[in-house]
């Protein structure tokens, strides 16, 4: 029962770290400048995507996982710290 609620915890805590992750880690501004919009379209047609903005979200997507991954990690590593 006790690493049932370990594991419940700690899919809460994830979960809760994508969520801040995405209140907080996101561009400031939703219109593209002029060169940040070449910028996106040169990437997206070479990567072969038609839509840029597909691009964008799935590059702002990955960049927010990837900080509340971070920010788990290091949440689970000062807590075994603590522990011991």
């Amino acid at each position: 029962m006790a690493t049932l609620v370990r594991r419940a915890f700690k899919v809460a805590l994830f979960i809760g770290l994508c969520y801040l992750s995405l209140l907080y880690i996101r561009p400031f501004h939703y219109e593209w400048t002029e060169s940040e919009s070449r910028a996106w379209f040169a990437t997206s047609r070479w990567l072969g995507i038609r839509d840029p903005e597909d691009l964008y979200f799935v590059v702002w997507v990955t960049i927010e996982l990837l900080v509340a991954v971070l920010a788990y990690v290091a949440i689970m590593k000062l807590w075994r710290y603590c522990r011991s």
